[in-house]
């Protein structure tokens, strides 16, 4: 397993080269001059042409590439052009922000997911079957803004129950973080429930079809001991890629509902350094995403082999 570990570590090189120059290249094809936004409408030509040979912009894009990918090689990201701040301290400064939301909203669609999931598959064509699969459809179909919108308009415009927007930390006031929390926690993890509990009742039965669960009845098992014991363990492992994936794309920048409801994270910086053109910052933001998607997918590999000892690598 270590071999294979090493491997896939290697693997991460190519791959984050493709993903850095393909976003270079991208974010320099969007209208805009970075200069010309920091300065102002008022600023001369004579001023803009001196801030672009100050922060390298007048040079080739392979040039520039390449410059950006020495610094990276020597661990540091850059610098911003409108914080003028070092892109690692500011995505550091918001990653717990993000995390903080991340984990939370997997951890709802997790505590929603598996017991319905569970329950769906166990007792099939029940009410509450057919009405985990309209949730799961609707959780698929409604995008998150159009939800995010909604949650908006009803909970916080109308009822008022919950801010609109914004972020306190929790050391600050733990309740004004929890209702800070509650609307982007829903809308983000309404999508990974319906997804996981449409993976976790078919996982489930499927495993509750296969010969050694008839095995496991004809012995006079308890049900509850076939499923929790038996069939769960095995039902899990097709879940985990699933789960895996929506972890990284949660840290990896929750863009969307992050500008929504003003949360301060990693995806929020992200669109403000795309509006502004902080070519660095966004640099920095997308190559973070993919090493966290490509760490995720390799501990859940791993954990492959830990669930099922038949899986080898």
């Amino acid at each position: 397993m270590v071999r294979y570990i090493v491997r896939r570590l290697l693997f991460f090189i190519p791959v984050a080269l493709i993903v850095s120059f393909l976003t270079f290249m991208t974010i320099h094809l969007v209208p805009g001059d970075p200069a010309q936004i920091l300065l102002g409408e008022s600023a001369t030509p004579q001023t803009i042409a001196l801030l672009r040979q100050q922060l390298g912009l007048d040079k080739p894009l392979p040039v520039q590439f390449g410059l950006w990918l020495v610094q990276v090689l020597q661990g540091n990201l850059g610098q911003s052009i409108q914080m003028q701040q070092p892109v690692q301290e500011a995505i550091g400064q918001r990653l717990p922000v993000t995390v903080e939301l991340g984990v939370a909203s997997l951890l709802l669609s997790l505590i929603v997911a598996f017991p319905l999931g569970i329950y769906s598959a166990t007792h099939r064509n029940s009410w509450i079957d057919w009405l985990v699969n309209i949730v799961s459809l609707l959780g698929t179909a409604i995008p998150s803004f159009v939800l995010g919108l909604l949650l908006l308009l009803f909970f916080s415009v109308s009822m008022r129950l919950f801010p609109p927007g914004g972020y306190v930390p929790l050391d600050v006031n733990p309740l004004a973080n929890l209702q800070d929390l509650i609307l982007p926690m829903v809308t983000l993890s309404a999508g990974s429930v319906a997804v996981n509990m449409r993976q976790i009742r078919a996982s489930m039965a499927d495993v509750l079809s296969q010969d050694y669960v008839r095995t496991a009845r004809a012995k006079g098992l308890s049900e509850r001991r076939i499923e929790y014991t038996h069939a769960l363990r095995n039902a899990i492992i097709p879940v985990l890629t699933i789960v895996g994936l929506q972890f990284g794309a949660i840290l990896g920048g929750t863009f969307v509902v992050e500008t929504i409801f003003l949360w301060p994270g990693i995806g929020q910086l992200a669109v403000t350094s795309i509006l502004s053109k902080d070519y660095p910052v966004v640099q920095g933001v997308v190559l973070f995403s993919a090493f966290t998607y490509m760490i995720t997918n390799l501990v859940v590999d791993v954990l492959y082999a830990l669930l099922n000892p038949q899986i080898r690598f």
